[in-house]
Order: C-alpha cells, then sequence, then structure tokens
C-alpha cells in the first residue's frame, strides 16, 4: 500500500513538473511573440484576466502607446528645427552675401587697412555660417549622407587641390600620396571632412610639409593628415572635436572651432571615427576611420 502511495506521489510530482514546464515554455514562446508584434508595430492585448500574463500585456501596451506618442513628438520637433535651420540659411545667405560684395568694393576703391579687416571678417563671417548649417543639419538629420563603395584616392586629391593654393601661400609641401585604397563612404561629406583636417593642418604649419595618405586595414580604412606644426598640448587632445572648442595654441590663428567637429559629426554618420596623434613640438597626426564593408 505504502508502495503504491509512493509510486502516485511520484507520477503525481512529475506530471505536475512537466505541466510547469510546459507552462513555462509556452509562456516563453508568448513573450517572444508579443515582442516581435511589439518590434513589427502590431502588438495588441489578447489576454484579459488578473494573470500575470495579462498584467504585462497591459504594461507593454501602455508602454507601446507612450512610446508612440514620444516618436510623433520627437518628429514634431526635427521637424521644427529643420524649418527653423532652412530659414536661418536662406535669411542670412543673401545678407552675408551682400557684406561681402560692399566690403570688397570698400577694399578696391578705399585701399584702406580698415576695408581689408572688413573683407577678412565678412569671410570669417560667411565660413561660420555655412559650418554651422552644415553641423547642425546634420545633427537634425536633414541631411543624410549615403555612404557607397569607392575609391579614396580622388577624394583625397579633390581635397588637397582646394586647399593648395592656401598651402603654397604659406611656403608649404601639400603632398598626396598615391593610394589604390577604398572604404565605403559619402563622396561629398568625405570631401568636406578630409578639406577641414587638411584647412586645420595648413592653418597651425608654419614651415615644412603636410601629407595626405590612406592605409587600409581589414575593416577600416585609415585617412591621415600629418604636418609638420607645433603639436597639440596633451591636455587638449581629448577636446578638439567638440564645438567651438579652441586649443592652447590657437588664439593666434583664424578659425572658430567648427572645422573638426564637423569632420567627426561626418565620421560618425558613415560608420566611422576619427582620432589625432601627436606630441608638442613634433607635428600632429589627425585620422578618419571610414569602413570598408
Amino acid at each position: 500500500m505504502v508502495n503504491v502511495f509512493l509510486a502516485a506521489a511520484a507520477l503525481a510530482a512529475m506530471a505536475a513538473a512537466v505541466w510547469e514546464r510546459l507552462r513555462a515554455r509556452w509562456l516563453l514562446r508568448r513573450l517572444d511573440t508579443m515582442l516581435d508584434e511589439a518590434i513589427q508595430g502590431v502588438f495588441q492585448e489578447t489576454t484579459f484576466n488578473e494573470s500575470l500574463l495579462s498584467a504585462v500585456e497591459t504594461k507593454l501596451a501602455h508602454y507601446l502607446a507612450a512610446s508612440a506618442v514620444s516618436a510623433r513628438n520627437l518628429q514634431e520637433e526635427k521637424d521644427k528645427i529643420k524649418t527653423l535651420i532652412a530659414d536661418i540659411s536662406h535669411q542670412t545667405k543673401t545678407p552675408v552675401a551682400n557684406i561681402l560684395l560692399y566690403t570688397q568694393l570698400l577694399e578696391e576703391q578705399s585701399g584702406e587697412p580698415y576695408a581689408a579687416a572688413l573683407v577678412a571678417q565678412a569671410w570669417k563671417l560667411q565660413s561660420l555660417t555655412d559650418a554651422l548649417v552644415k553641423a547642425s543639419r546634420l545633427e537634425a538629420g536633414v541631411l543624410t549622407l549615403h555612404p557607397r563603395p569607392g575609391s579614396l584616392g580622388p577624394v583625397m586629391e579633390e581635397a588637397a587641390a582646394q586647399l593648395a593654393p592656401q598651402a603654397s601661400k604659406k611656403g608649404l609641401r601639400l603632398t598626396v600620396e598615391p593610394t589604390e585604397a577604398s572604404a565605403v563612404f559619402d563622396p561629398k561629406w568625405t570631401t568636406e571632412a578630409i578639406c577641414n583636417m587638411i584647412d586645420n593642418a595648413v592653418k597651425y604649419t608654419q614651415e615644412g610639409s603636410v601629407t595626405v595618405r590612406a592605409i587600409s586595414y581589414e575593416l577600416f580604412c585609415r585617412v591621415d593628415i600629418e604636418d609638420t606644426g607645433p603639436g597639440v598640448p596633451e591636455e587638449d587632445l581629448n577636446r578638439l572635436f567638440q564645438r567651438f572648442y579652441r586649443g592652447a595654441l590657437s588664439y593666434e590663428t583664424e578659425g572658430v572651432g567648427v572645422g573638426l567637429y564637423l569632420v567627426r559629426q561626418i565620421a560618425e554618420g558613415q560608420g566611422g571615427y576619427v582620432k589625432v596623434f601627436s606630441k608638442p613640438g613634433r607635428g600632429a597626426k589627425f585620422s578618419l576611420f571610414l569602413p570598408r564593408n
């Protein structure tokens, strides 16, 4: 009799264990289905009782509803920012162009030193406005990067050609090393990024050279802009790519601290990143890493 009771108890325990296991498996499958439906945006409550599953469904439904409201609010804010940036870009373009035109005419007619200073400041204002609008558009998603596989050689050559007159004026050797390196990048914005890096190198290099080269790795391609300038103090290395940041050695050099910030935005928008390697007095090397796949 005792053996029969023990056997029955053992069978009951085994049945209960199997039941709990099947129930747990069913619950996990239901939760997995719920998450899939949530990801696809088609989730609906199906259980309406006092069970734990019903409570989880209700909470998930409330969370998704709140997320949808937040997404709509975020999109509305982005649309407002897009409109604001478009307005700023449109409203400032003509006045800045007119200021530049009239100051150039004033310089040609008067020959006064202050006229040349006005022209320089007008160019600076135009460069600042252009850089801020570009950075803001990238941040707000107004401008979308379109990376595609391509050769980096032509992009490097084009960027260097734009800065060649500035380098020649200072007596610097601006060299682009031949390369067959390729990566996945947006040609227009990558040219913009490399231009900003070369421009930064030319500004801070008083004599010597600026060299542009590309090095391929398994996952990334690295574009280096190396100069023979004064280098970057260690305390500035981690802050160079912040918006409006100006290092300790930049007080005598023209600039507003937006160019390298824009480089970082462009790099990150393409799945890449930027780094700087430098020691004071031994030049600097700015590197743009772009994905190869």
